[in-house]
């Protein structure tokens, strides 16, 4: 007789056969076979959220880094606190599997009042992810754990649930079902005509201009090659350091930068590299681009979604673009007129940033100071963020500035804590509000207890900024129910047992980051910015909505 074990222990060895180093979760009734499982086995550590939310964010952190990120939840109420964080990893593109359990399948969508039992549970899952699954019976648990990986992995990539009941979960089946991962599928690629043509464009236009996002992350190499050709690279937020901001055809993410609007005027081709082209980067699509535009994505769904296009070349982008610059021979494409264009574009965009940023320019040169080469910034959706820490912050490699894709606030220590637990041995700077702080401020325990390598940077202006600045510009400068009360976060840091410090004046900012930075383990800087002064900052230019 073949051995047996539960579907929970099944889970877990299916996934140590993925190489997941951890897991993140909240041990529920309804999930302890799986985390059971986890914790006898020791070979994947498991990280005690705080709440679904966090966990989900925190696994949505740690996939940007690893390929796959997993997180654990109850099911009903549990699985529905991981909505938002789902919505997020979806907008973000992120390879996660979020793993719930279900009430007793007896008991499946009968609406009798089963504890943790929730209407339509798989309805709400599929809304806010790439793909949903339920396991009906044992032996087809590890069958579909294999699909819902494989779906999370495939780009465009997602985050994708498969929910489990309880007694399934706790059911024995033979150890003969194990089976190893499938082969990875294979992305489709582009044809040599394609690629000839696409040569042909770029090296008869005059001023080329390169903009990468989220789907070139793994191009850097061919970027680099491509930018040393004499072509212009302009990145998405999600897209910075795929060219590292010191190349000087770098135009960085400036793309709402006037003077970095007159190039996209003069170019006469514009290739876009797996990017959505997104509202917040287009003013809503309002930006002018150049008229010849060729698009590479893997997605056909992405090709026209946002701009009509001249090419579309569905395709992966590191093929495409590795073959581009393979073509490209060095110098062939350098235009010295151009080159100074660029240089003069770019310093006339940093610089009305920085007069923007005000004293904060200063915080951010000093945290670029401090924090190492390899050192990573996670941003949350706050003023601060999205102003100095969105462009300003130097960005040397990809995945060096972390924030959340969906626009929302609050998931900034949760993408601390994950990018921590991915990246061990790297500093991680998290960069918070202390509005949206308040919404997960649950995981500062987690931090605390995992003994996370984080500087959490706090600017607390005491309310919401950036919702103060709309008003003021969109509303008359009626201000209503952006004050917040919040409480002491150094204090907080400290009964907790983390190192904190609070800052009240410019002149502190680089000797306390300094310090901060260097302190091995959770430290926690408050910034006063009602002491220091707030930032102007009205949201990225849009149209008029109001």
């Amino acid at each position: 007789m073949s051995e047996e074990i539960t579907v929970g222990e099944a889970i877990a060895r299916t996934l140590e056969q993925y190489h997941v180093d951890a897991v993140y979760g909240i041990i529920s009734i309804h999930n302890l076979p799986v985390a059971d499982a986890i914790g006898r086995r020791e070979r994947i550590h498991f990280v005690p959220a705080r709440g679904e939310a966090g966990a989900v964010t925190m696994a949505d952190a740690h996939g940007r880094f690893s390929g796959l990120g997993v997180a654990l939840t109850s099911t009903g109420a549990g699985a529905g606190n991981a909505v938002g964080a789902l919505v997020e990893a979806t907008n973000a593109g992120s390879p996660l599997l979020h793993i719930t359990g279900q009430v007793e399948k007896a008991w499946l969508d009968a609406d009798v009042g089963f504890i943790h039992e929730a209407r339509d549970q798989l309805g709400f899952l599929r809304a806010s992810c790439k793909k949903a699954f339920r396991v009906s019976n044992a032996g087809q648990a590890v069958a579909l754990l294999h699909k819902a990986i494989a779906e999370a992995r495939t780009p465009p990539c997602g985050p994708v649930s498969i929910e489990i009941p309880i007694d399934v979960q706790a059911e024995k089946i033979p150890v003969a079902l194990l089976t190893a991962p499938p082969a990875s599928p294979v992305a489709p690629q582009a044809t040599d005509e394609q690629l000839e043509h696409l040569y042909q464009r770029v090296s008869q236009a005059r001023r080329p201009i390169l903009w990468v996002g989220g789907g070139a992350l793994g191009c850097a190499d061919a970027v680099r090659r491509l930018a040393d050709a004499g072509i212009a690279v302009i990145s998405s937020t999600h897209g910075r350091g795929i060219l590292a901001d010191s190349h000087p055809r770098s135009l960085r993410a400036f793309h709402n930068s006037p003077s970095v609007e007159q190039l996209l005027a003069q170019s006469d081709l514009l290739v876009i590299a797996g990017s959505r082209l997104r509202s917040n980067e287009t003013r809503t699509w309002s930006l002018g681009l150049p008229e010849v535009r060729v698009q590479i994505d893997i997605d056909p769904a992405a090709i026209n979604r946002n701009y009509q296009i001249s090419e579309a070349i569905v395709a992966d982008c590191g093929q495409v673009l590795n073959a581009l610059a393979e073509r490209l021979l060095a110098d062939e494409r350098r235009n010295g007129e151009w080159d100074g264009q660029i240089a003069a574009a770019v310093a006339q965009a940093e610089q009305a940033l920085r007069a923007q940023a005000g004293p904060y320019a200063r915080l951010n040169d000093a945290i670029a100071r401090a924090l190492p080469a390899d050192g990573i910034l996670v941003r949350d959706i706050t003023v601060s963020g999205s102003v100095w820490g969105s462009r300003l912050f130097r960005a040397a490699a990809p995945l060096r500035n972390i924030h959340s894709l969906a626009g929302a606030i609050g998931m900034g220590l949760s993408m601390a804590v994950g990018s921590a637990v991915a990246n061990p041995g790297k500093k991680i700077v998290g960069l918070v509000g202390d509005g949206g702080l308040m919404l997960g401020i649950g995981e500062l325990a987690t931090m605390a207890q995992e003994r996370c390598d984080i500087t959490l940077l706090v600017m607390n202006d005491g309310g919401y900024g950036v919702m103060r600045g709309i008003q003021d510009k969109y509303f008359a400068g009626r201000q209503y129910y952006n004050q917040l009360l919040t409480p002491d976060f150094a204090a907080l840091a400290g009964s907790m047992g983390i190192q904190s410090y609070r800052i009240s004046e410019a002149a502190q900012f680089d000797g306390v980051m300094a310090e901060a930075i260097n302190y091995p383990g959770p430290v926690v800087v408050e910034v006063d910015m009602c002491a220091i002064g707030e930032i102007q900052f009205a949201g990225p230019p849009q149209k008029t909505l109001y």
